[in-house]
């Protein structure tokens, strides 16, 4: 049975007098990212899922229903740690690879990084998927005091193995002694012993959570997939396990921050990092589309923003519009740091704690030069270019397979690792016309496409996509290097060879 869901039994009405920045100690902030969590997979948009403590997070904190992240992995944390659109880094196409020397640009000064200036203590657990080919892009290289966890972007939950090597480390030592526990435990784990040891009225803390869950493989105890018996597709049942399983660690990782006194002064995020993967589970239903589309089914993700005593408005669902790319100056704003020069990211606070307008009436949903795609979003309308992806609407299966599944273009997770993912995705993506217009505000599933009808609006927005795209810079996506292979270093996937 799921944990009972965790809130403090006696909520504090506190009224903040001060602004964050003038605060003598800073908040502390845990950042918690689930990985490829769909639309349809929490409670508050899918009463059928078993998730109470994120629920009651997101119920007394604020509920950010238009938050938009980048389609896939890579993309996404680059936004989250450097505040830039990854289409003006250089890692806007598909995700870095194992044996790939691609990472992260060391030019760049990361979010741990500048929440130093500030007295932090920074702290990773679970995913980076950044690079590691050398030493100097790695978590503890980047402004980590400490990372538990792994360098790629999927791996099995209990061996830690993807392809052909090992991809689990705490600092930089290879670990192994996890004794075959399932990951959403062992980073539950590593975050309530760095709760526990860190002194939270002393220095602030950022500890930074991407989970594993709820990536494929499709893997959880059996006693997660027994809480949906009437889910009759297995692998959306063990999903939704898995779902349930990350709420249980997240309940426990709240508990602890209340026992060890952090959350009288602590904001806690929860986000996706792009949609879910019907072919592995997830569910974005009723949005179009799935992961690695620019639909609002890959790109538009639950999110929401919990603290005891900083938010001053709670209990309510925030219809303003919030990009992953604004995390960075949002997160630096709650520590007290100047806004950075040279960032795409705006500071959200305001409309986070207060419910004013949002920062922002325009987005970029991404730009693939390698792809030749792209989509924008200025006020109510959405223009996308090119290919955006498979683009159906997918609710959660009713029967016990997908014909769909069956497809032999739906590789297995191991298989993708083996390949190029955008190489799968051009065989089964759908092609479409040049332009598609819509008005997502009125047609946030996307059926009505609105390009043939509203052509003084289409003219607008290409100008205005056009004048964006000069900013683009070209995307790196190398090749692979054998000297990359964990076979060539005992079969460990390390850094150290580029």
């Amino acid at each position: 049975m799921a944990d009972s869901a965790w809130i403090p039994v006696a909520l504090t009405v506190v009224t903040v007098l001060c602004q964050l920045a003038e605060q003598s100690t800073p908040p502390h902030v845990i950042l918690i990212v689930a990985d490829d969590l769909g639309w349809n997979d929490v409670s508050w948009n899918n009463p059928s899922m078993i998730t109470p403590n994120l629920a009651q997070l997101a119920h007394s904190g604020v509920i950010l229903n238009q938050s938009y992240v980048q389609p896939l992995c890579t993309p996404s944390r680059t936004a989250i740690m450097t505040g830039v659109y990854p289409y003006h880094v250089g890692l806007q196409h598909n995700v870095i690879m194992g044996s790939q020397p691609n990472f992260l640009p060391s030019k760049y000064t990361l979010l741990p990084q500048r929440l130093k200036k500030r007295g932090y203590t920074s702290h990773m657990v679970g995913k980076w998927h950044l690079g590691f080919c050398n030493w100097s892009y790695t978590p503890t290289y980047r402004g980590f005091d400490s990372f538990l966890g792994y360098y790629q972007g999927a791996e099995d939950y209990y061996t830690h193995k993807i392809a052909l090597g090992y991809d689990f480390r705490f600092n930089k030592e290879v670990y192994k002694n996890t004794k075959g526990e399932y990951s959403t435990n062992t980073f539950e784990r590593r975050a309530v012993e760095i709760i526990s040891s860190h002194n939270a009225s002393q220095s602030p803390l950022f500890l930074y959570l991407p989970f594993q869950a709820v990536h494929s493989p499709v893997e959880v105890p059996k006693h997660y997939e027994d809480m949906y018996p009437n889910v009759v597709n297995k692998e959306r049942r063990k999903y939704c396990g898995m779902v349930t399983a990350l709420d249980d660690a997240v309940g426990r990782i709240m508990k602890a921050l209340d026992t060890e006194g952090f959350l009288d002064n602590a904001v806690v995020i929860f986000t996706t990092d792009n949609g879910g993967l019907p072919m592995e589970g997830g569910n974005n239903y009723p949005l179009r589309g799935q992961k690695a589309t620019l639909w609002e089914g890959g790109t538009r993700g639950p999110a929401f923003v919990y603290s005891k005593t900083l938010l001053k408005k709670t209990g309510y669902v925030n219809n303003g519009l919030m990009h992953i790319v604004d995390w960075n100056p949002t997160i630096q704003a709650i520590a007290g740091s100047p806004p950075e020069d040279g960032q795409d990211g705006v500071n959200q606070w305001d409309m986070i704690s207060e419910g004013t307008e949002s920062a922002r009436k325009e987005f970029v949903y991404n730009f693939d030069n390698i792809a030749n795609n792209g989509a924008i979003r200025v006020g109510d309308y959405k223009l996308i270019m090119g290919n955006a992806g498979r683009g159906g609407w997918y609710p959660p299966p009713t029967v016990s397979d997908w014909k769909w599944m069956d497809n032999p273009d739906f590789r297995s997770w191991e298989e993708l690792t083996e390949v190029f993912a955008d190489e799968i995705m051009a065989r089964i993506n759908i092609s479409s016309t040049q332009y598609q217009l819509f008005n997502v505000k009125e047609d946030p599933t996307e059926h009505v496409d609105l390009a043939p009808t509203e052509t003084a609006i289409l003219k607008r927005m290409i100008v205005k996509m056009k004048d964006l795209q000069k900013s683009q810079v070209p995307a790196v996506f190398p090749p692979p290097d054998p000297k990359g292979n964990p076979l060539f270093h005992g079969g460990i996937w390390t850094p150290g060879w580029c």
